[in-house]
């Protein structure tokens, strides 16, 4: 095998992976706008439905307004779905349908710095997502400031353990209708065992042991204190939980991506 095409699936280097998220940019924003509020309609509908209609009924929770509870559980659960939904359908598409991959891959631009670049993009489209809905829950009094500004690493470190692990559904992917599986059998129950609606406390101890090992939960411990500006318990494991989530994925994806493009 020639060495071009053994490491074909490594970034050749650290900034290579700098031209393809540019180039998906120039694309997004010219549908901006219309992008941004398909990302916020969703969990913005979680927030003030739940929030304020659950929330007439259930008060308080772990000593805050449940929508003050709830609103950290949607920063880091729209982190998910906008990171995941960008690495699923707009990834394949510019890997299987358009073919753009291929066209980059005429440049020096190896197959692991594309990869490299979806990940690092679509975690900084969650991005936009997660902040946003962050400034609406400060504006309005359920998030603490400067305290939740230290939330916006861990959006950052989520959004793009969250693009990297659907990244291998992408190149294992068929087409489009493939992501359902993903979508109803991973992350839906993500969503409700991960502390978003409620306290994983209660959870059975069964369950519990499992919301230890979902890369959502570990984000949700993380995000919720800095935004109710409370200590971060365990901090360092819940940040090298979403590291393991980054690295481990998307070295499995690049090598999926190589068999299925350079066979």
């Amino acid at each position: 095998m020639p060495t071009s095409e053994r490491f074909a699936a490594l970034p050749a280097n650290t900034v290579n992976w700098v031209a393809v998220w540019r180039r998906n940019y120039l694309v997004w924003r010219k549908l901006a706008l219309a992008s941004m509020f398909g990302n916020l309609a969703d969990p913005m509908i979680y927030l003030f439905g739940l929030g304020f209609g659950l929330g007439m009924m259930v008060g308080h929770v772990d000593g805050v307004s449940y929508i003050a509870f709830l609103a950290a559980g949607t920063v880091a659960s729209s982190v998910m779905m906008s990171a995941s939904f960008e690495s699923m359908y707009s990834g394949f598409s510019r890997m299987h349908v358009q073919r753009t991959w291929e066209a980059i891959m005429h440049t020096p631009l190896t197959l692991g710095d594309i990869v490299l670049g979806e990940v690092i993009w679509a975690g900084s489209k969650s991005v936009l997502s997660g902040v946003a809905i962050m400034l609406v829950a400060g504006a309005l009094g359920y998030a603490s400031f400067p305290s939740m500004l230290v939330a916006l690493p861990v959006i950052v470190l989520a959004g793009m353990a969250f693009a990297s692990v659907a990244m291998i559904v992408t190149a294992l992917a068929p087409s489009y209708d493939f992501f359902m599986f993903y979508q109803t059998l991973v992350l839906t129950p993500m969503l409700l065992l991960s502390g978003v609606f409620f306290p994983v406390e209660q959870l059975p101890a069964a369950a519990r042991l499992v919301t230890q090992l979902l890369p959502l939960s570990h984000a949700v411990e993380l995000i919720r204190p800095a935004m109710l500006d409370r200590p971060v318990e365990h901090a360092a494991l819940h940040v090298a939980v979403l590291v393991g989530y980054v690295v481990v994925p998307f070295c499995i994806s690049a090598m999926l991506f190589k068999r299925r493009m350079m066979r």
